[in-house]
């Protein structure tokens, strides 16, 4: 039986400098739980798998409201692993994630990768709604195929909107039933670990970084607001998460540099 759940949370200030988690509602396999954050004006959730999911078939979503002058980092304890489950009629599987971040707020979405198990097929949507002042730090990655198999199909789609107007609007599509290529070398290359790290800040807006190559198989790419996107291929799931995090400190302490100034 396929499974249908819908996981819920908010986050807005306490009163005291700090940020309250009064919406925290975990639902089939999306557990969420409040951890232990660093930063004490930030609020941390961590998602945690409660079963193997999502099976071919199942309708998974998470939705996350940051309320104006709230901070939250969200991440994961282990991978997602999309499967093909026991029946072979019961279509994709879908991965609905909605973010809505207010006015002066921070979301940190910084989940784990999501990998795609041979006879998977996982249609995955984010769609991420910023208030002009919000800022964001958003990580995606895909692993095509666990060790020595071929990857499932996968689609994903990344929509951010801000104030109401497009920012990013991306969709990738890799595996069986991709349109033809997506192999190939202007596309992946034979890589089989793909990411992307997306940075929102109001700061761009006046001094907006110039578009680069970040070594061999990586590029920073300013994108026509104020958000700068580093896009990645790589032979595995350690080097890509290794070419993303050298990309995410060195833009973070950029924007540490410029409220220092």
């Amino acid at each position: 039986m396929s499974v249908r759940a819908t996981a819920r949370l908010r986050a807005e200030p306490d009163g005291r400098g700090g940020t309250a988690l009064p919406l925290l509602e975990s639902a089939g396999p999306l557990a969420l739980r409040r951890t232990r954050s660093p930063l004490p004006e930030r609020a941390r959730v961590t998602v945690v798998g409660a079963m193997s999911a999502p099976l071919n078939g199942d309708r998974l979503a998470i939705e996350t409201e940051v309320a104006d002058g709230a901070h939250l980092t969200v991440d994961a304890a282990a991978a997602t692993v999309a499967l093909p489950g026991p029946s072979t009629d019961t279509g994709p599987s879908t991965y609905a994630i909605r973010l809505n971040v207010g006015e002066g707020a921070t979301l940190h979405w910084l989940p784990e990768q999501l990998v795609s198990a041979h006879g998977s097929d996982l249609h995955q949507t984010t769609r991420v709604d910023l208030a002009p002042t919000a800022r964001l730090l958003l990580r995606e990655e895909q692993i095509l195929g666990r060790h020595g198999e071929p990857t499932g199909a996968l689609t994903t789609r990344l929509t951010v909107r801000r104030a109401g107007r497009p920012l990013l609007d991306q969709q990738l599509a890799y595996g069986p039933g991709a349109p033809g290529g997506w192999d190939g070398p202007a596309v992946l290359g034979g890589h089989r670990a793909v990411g992307q790290l997306l940075l929102a800040d109001p700061s761009f807006e006046d001094a907006p970084l110039p578009a680069r190559l970040l070594g061999p198989t990586a590029a920073l790419t300013p994108l026509a607001g104020p958000a700068v996107l580093v896009t990645a291929v790589a032979g595995d799931a350690r080097l890509l998460r290794e070419t993303l995090d050298e990309a995410m400190h060195e833009l973070l302490d950029r924007l540490k540099a410029r409220e220092g100034d």
